[in-house]
């Protein structure tokens, strides 16, 4: 599956993501090391957000009320915040394109 990942600097890559993984996987596997994720994918940290682009907002799993704290602990939240942990790789995200947010 293709996803494209935009970086701090804006730099654009469509990468190839497995089924199975999560969006953070993909982007720290593809050479994107200003996303820290720090935690491994626990959503225990909030070193993997992104935004989301909003043409997926409604194939996205809901929220859970961890990811919302975390996300809540940001200076840089958005509407269209999201950790990429908790974004399972998946056939509906085909085409997905991510923002890595600034570090805060």
């Amino acid at each position: 599956m293709k996803l494209t990942i935009i970086g701090r600097d804006e730099t654009e890559k469509t990468v190839e993501a497995e089924t199975g993984t999560s969006v953070m996987e993909a982007i720290r596997d593809n050479g994107f090391d200003e996303l820290l994720a720090l935690c491994g994918g626990c959503c225990s940290c909030a070193t993997c957000h992104v935004y989301v682009d909003e043409d997926f907002a409604d194939r996205l799993p809901e929220m859970s009320e961890d990811e919302n704290d975390l996300l809540d602990s940001s200076d840089h939240r958005q509407a269209n915040s999201r950790l990429s942990c908790q974004l399972p790789v998946n056939g509906e995200l085909e085409g997905l394109r991510v923002t890595i947010a600034p570090e805060d």
